[in-house]
């Protein structure tokens, strides 16, 4: 077993409370005591628990990050944002993915509690105020990343995701589509909601007949998107959509595969296809993809200096930042 304070104090004859004042405050102990002390951390091999010591004085320099889903390039980004401006304070971001998976969601909460980390960064799935309640009355400040705190109850980092939602629809109305398929999911997710509200508002303000569909999927995935893709190229020709706006971009890009590769469809001559997040690969991509842009680095870097306020003061009333998006054309949506 590793030797403990309690055993130093045990050596040297003193208490534990004499110890503690050795290690931290030693001129205001006796020399004879310093003295007793430091032979007892010697004889015995007492190594100090720096961190723990840090932890127990409210200073941790660690800060936890949950992700919805790790194999998406945006919250790679959102991450390194968070973790750019953590190096400016000396804090490590520890990180954990929950593959949009509840349990995983409640473990790696329950590990950054127990790690009493300074502050918890997270883009939930669901609804999850009831933990983070617990979280903020251990003293862990919290923030929510990429989603918005709709009752304020705790700070929250995100986009417009609404706004981008009726960006993405406005712009295919305007090249001239009018059967638009929405393709994401799950719904359990605020910000698909979000997005297909934003269409759906779209679509009725726009003064034309508009055909609008959803086209669920069980995750955000590029294997998603191809089979989505393979389910409307299943439909009779007459039947398939002239737009797609796809959840995020790696929806989207499953989708220009399964269509162009698969259904040798031309893109946009035959389906026009937007996306959302605006990832490093959109602009790559065979048929590059018009996307809604998301400032992810941004939202992070914006999170941790906000989740460092609040472990600093706890009293501090919660801040909704909300960043608009930006709608970025390329060559998957042009006009007939």
């Amino acid at each position: 077993m590793p030797v403990s304070i309690r055993d130093v104090a045990l050596r040297a004859g003193v208490s534990v409370g004499t110890v503690s004042n050795v290690l931290n405050r030693p001129d205001e102990v006796s020399a004879d005591s310093v003295v007793r002390v430091s032979r007892a951390i010697e004889e015995l091999g007492y190594v100090r628990n720096d961190a723990a010591r840090k932890l127990r004085a409210g200073v941790s320099t660690t800060v936890g990050f949950v992700v919805l889903d790790g194999q998406n390039p945006f919250y790679n980004d959102v991450v390194r944002g968070a973790e750019d401006e953590a190096s400016r304070h000396g804090i490590a971001v520890l990180y954990g993915n929950t593959d949009e998976d509840p349990a995983r969601e409640r473990l790696y909460l329950d590990l950054f509690e127990e790690q009493q980390v300074r502050g918890v960064l997270i883009a939930p799935y669901g609804d999850i105020t009831a933990r983070l309640q617990k979280l903020r009355a251990r003293g862990i400040a919290t923030v929510l990343v990429d989603r918005f705190s709709g009752d304020g109850r705790f700070s929250s980092v995100s986009v417009d995701s609404v706004v981008g939602g009726r960006m993405a629809v406005e712009h295919l109305i305007e090249a001239g589509r009018r059967r638009i398929a929405f393709v994401g999911g799950p719904f359990d997710i605020r910000q698909v909601n979000d997005r297909l509200a934003g269409a759906r508002v779209a679509a009725e303000d726009s003064g034309a007949h508009i055909d609008l569909e959803v086209v669920a999927t069980s995750a955000m995935t590029v294997e998603d998107g191809v089979a989505a893709g393979a389910r409307i190229l299943a439909r009779p020709r007459r039947e398939w959509p002239d737009a797609l706006f796809a959840a995020n971009d790696l929806l989207a890009l499953g989708l220009l595969q399964s269509l162009v590769v698969e259904g040798r469809m031309l893109v946009p001559d035959d389906i026009a296809i937007i996306g959302f997040d605006d990832i490093s690969f959109a602009a790559a991509a065979a048929v590059p993809l018009s996307s809604i842009r998301q400032p992810s680095r941004m939202i992070g870097r914006t999170a941790l200096r906000i989740v460092l306020e609040e472990a600093a003061d706890p009293d501090s009333i919660p801040r909704q930042t909300v960043f608009q998006p930006e709608l970025v054309v390329r060559a998957s949506t042009r006009p007939r």
